[in-house]
């Protein structure tokens, strides 16, 4: 039975090395993160039929439940999204399975499976985004009896802010069990945009968080939206753990990231924050930063679920996020390797 529960917008990551010239071509500029347009109809057969291509699972809260089954026992993560019923909607199914996620998809009929075009150059990272089915999913997927059953089932919800993009009903559907039953409620801020243009939308899950993770720049943009006159990250992260929450039970955890910087961690109750130190790694080693913050969380919540303390937990994350830089895409090496603090 699945202990942690994931959601948000599954996509198959479609990843090469490029060079400039395949970013002109498409009208991209390196480290673009965009959603893809009339222009870019073609990039993701491109890739695959002339470049040398990796296919993985990716979206954030998927590579987040496939991060955290790589440090849990199997069949401890489900993950639910919404995919297309095509062959990459059957590359995502293969690869939560060999991680040892049960992925409940709902399966929508008019639109393809959601993907996504990195182009790495040099030390850019370059992403296009077609949601496709990915913007479908329902709540009344949610609801169904056998789906419920397993929502309940679990004691660790996560979700990323980009959902709230697709199903805001799901998200409080999630937080209100969790808050009901003193189960953790974890958000991810997903991207600087989030509180900028659905401010309204992340205020109404704001007083759900037991757990919220970001990274600097989403949590400048959190204070940026809030009118909150900070740019001082560890002051923005104590005054979002010190803000109301519904669950008084348990005290609010906010975790910001700062690449190789120290993570800053605020605890509601707690008047100063403390950072955790990034163990560092060499240059030469780091082949591709995609999805490394998405890695953290799943370290991060695998702690969590197996109830280490919070320092390893965190420690679990910077671990996990090494291992992923220095693979291509959201993946992480194979055969497992094991955690020690």
């Amino acid at each position: 039975m699945a202990r942690l529960l994931c959601l948000e917008n599954p996509l198959l990551d479609i990843q090469a090395f490029g060079n400039h010239t395949l970013l002109k071509k498409y009208g991209l500029k390196p480290n673009d993160a965009i959603l893809a347009d009339q222009r870019h109809h073609n990039i993701y057969e491109d890739l695959i039929d002339n470049h040398a291509v990796v296919m993985t699972a990716g979206g954030g809260a998927q590579n987040t439940a496939r991060a955290a089954a790589y440090m849990l026992a199997s069949g401890s993560v489900l993950y639910l999204g919404c995919v297309g019923r095509d062959s990459y909607a059957d590359i995502l199914r293969s690869a939560c399975h060999q991680a040892g996620v049960d992925a409940e998809y709902l399966v929508d009929d008019s639109q393809p499976t959601g993907r996504c075009a990195v182009i790495v150059t040099d030390d850019n990272r370059t992403c296009c985004t077609d949601l496709g089915a990915a913007n479908c999913y329902k709540l009344k997927h949610l609801e169904q009896p056998r789906i419920w059953n397993l929502v309940t089932a679990a004691r660790f919800y996560y979700v990323g802010a980009y959902h709230l993009t697709v199903c805001p009903e799901a998200v409080m559907a999630l937080a209100n069990e969790a808050a009901t039953n003193n189960k953790v409620f974890m958000m991810s801020l997903s991207a600087p945009f989030i509180p900028h243009v659905f401010k309204a939308t992340l205020d109404m899950t704001e007083p759900y968080w037991d757990v919220l993770v970001g990274n600097e720049s989403e949590a400048i943009a959190w204070a940026e939206s809030h009118d909150f006159q900070s740019k001082d990250v560890g002051e923005i992260a104590r005054h979002l753990a010190a803000r109301p929450k519904v669950n008084k039970k348990r005290p609010r955890i906010v975790l910001i990231t700062q690449g190789p910087s120290p993570t800053i961690i605020a605890e509601s109750g707690i008047l100063e924050d403390r950072c955790i130190p990034v163990k560092s790694i060499e240059r030469s080693e780091i082949v591709d930063t995609t999805g490394a913050g998405d890695a953290f969380a799943g370290g991060f919540l695998a702690g969590l679920v197996e109830g280490k303390p919070l320092e390893t937990c965190v420690d679990m994350g910077h671990w996990l996020a090494r291992l992923s830089i220095k693979e291509l895409g959201p993946r992480f090496p194979n055969p497992k390797q094991k955690y020690s603090f």
